[in-house]
């Protein structure tokens, strides 16, 4: 499928329409030569692109714009389109739920080191799993 050249404008507007943030400085100002979006996207990722300043009908080089695509938003020319047109937000995925609450790092390395387990048999534990196993270790006679 054939799509038409895309603008700054298209651009900002596939921003807007996604619900991407925009970026201010530390004064909160936005940038002078740029417009400067993030999305959080549910894995956890953070997206970022730079709109060029002034948000118009100028274009962008195939080159130029097949990396932003690629690696700024994230998705394809159909999904791009889709979003500006508002047809819908692209398919981004579902929040990662944790099953539970995790081993702590330091935890983690005390049983790995002091306890001698390997990182296979840490990474079956639950968080009490490893704090028994770590109790068990200090309660043994030197």
């Amino acid at each position: 499928m054939r799509f038409p050249a895309p603008t700054r404008e298209d651009h900002q507007r596939f921003c807007q329409n996604e619900g991407w943030e925009q970026i201010r400085d530390a004064q909160g100002r936005t940038g002078t030569h740029h417009i400067t979006y993030k999305l959080v996207l549910p894995d956890g990722r953070v997206l970022r692109t730079r709109v060029s300043h002034p948000p118009d009908r100028s274009g962008y080089g195939a080159r130029l714009w097949s990396h932003i695509l690629r690696d700024q938003l994230g998705v394809d020319e159909a999904e791009f389109w889709a979003c500006v047109r508002g047809a819908g937000s692209p398919d981004r995925g579902t929040p990662v739920k944790p099953e539970g609450a995790g081993v702590p790092a330091r935890l983690v390395f005390q049983l790995i080191h002091d306890c001698g387990l390997t990182e296979k048999q840490v990474a079956a534990m639950t968080k009490d799993d490893a704090l028994a196993a770590l109790n068990e270790y200090w309660s043994r006679p030197r």
